[in-house]
């Protein structure tokens, strides 16, 4: 299985100049651990993460050091500690190492990251533009489908996968493409929290309708 099979392609991302505030607001509004920040071509220059907002004045987080560790702390680092405690655009404080992979990275790389660099999320890029990301989340995802048996036609299950997703742009009662979907072996697996009972019942029959699938499995939960 590949990263492709798994990422989420409809990515919440921010700007260098957005505000700090805005980008505090679509991480809560979105319930994600982390933004990529791109530019104006699209090309990721930067991650603001839950880490990066850790340590902020409006709530007394940033760091106080004694008098005697203060004069041992080099002045990038504490100038790098001001600029995350206090600065105003993601710019300022987003982390530029950008973790990334591409959209044939075997998952197993992917989880080898997101375990070697403590991140939750890694961007997958496309000749350098973000098409997607990977979360932890998307794994367990991908764990939970594989309890179904694998099938050696991947290439078809990713065909699928896409053209479930096409479908789900297409709809307006529906914002889940931004969600995850995962095809393994011609079974749909959808995951997340959906509206209302009737998108949910709307979403499977979406599903079914694609050529290819033989079941759904239905892993949503409505909002009451």
């Amino acid at each position: 299985m590949k990263a492709a099979d798994v990422m989420v392609r409809d990515v919440v991302t921010v700007k260098a100049d957005d505000s700090v505030a805005d980008a505090i607001k679509l991480l809560a509004d979105h319930d994600i651990s982390a933004l990529p920040v791109v530019n104006e071509t699209g090309a990721v220059i930067g991650v603001i993460s839950e880490a990066d907002l850790m340590r902020r004045e409006e709530i007394g987080t940033e760091k106080h050091r004694s008098r005697w560790l203060e004069a041992m702390t080099p002045g990038a680092t504490m100038a790098g500690e001001f600029a995350k405690s206090h600065g105003r655009k993601v710019g300022e404080i987003m982390s530029d190492t950008v973790i990334s992979a591409a959209e044939e990275t075997p998952v197993g790389e992917i989880a080898n990251l997101l375990e070697k660099h403590r991140i939750k999320r890694v961007p997958i890029l496309r000749d350098g533009r973000l098409v997607g990301v990977v979360s932890r989340s998307n794994l367990i995802q991908a764990l939970a489908s594989s309890q179904v048996p694998a099938s050696d036609d991947v290439r078809s299950d990713r065909s699928i996968r896409l053209e479930v997703l096409d479908r789900l742009d297409d709809q307006k009662w529906t914002d889940f493409g931004s969600r995850n979907v995962i095809v393994r072996d011609g079974v749909v697996h959808l995951w997340g929290l959906v509206g209302s009972p009737e998108e949910q019942t709307a979403l499977v029959a979406l599903a079914e309708q694609v050529p290819g699938v033989k079941t759904v499995s239905d892993e949503t939960f409505p909002a009451y």
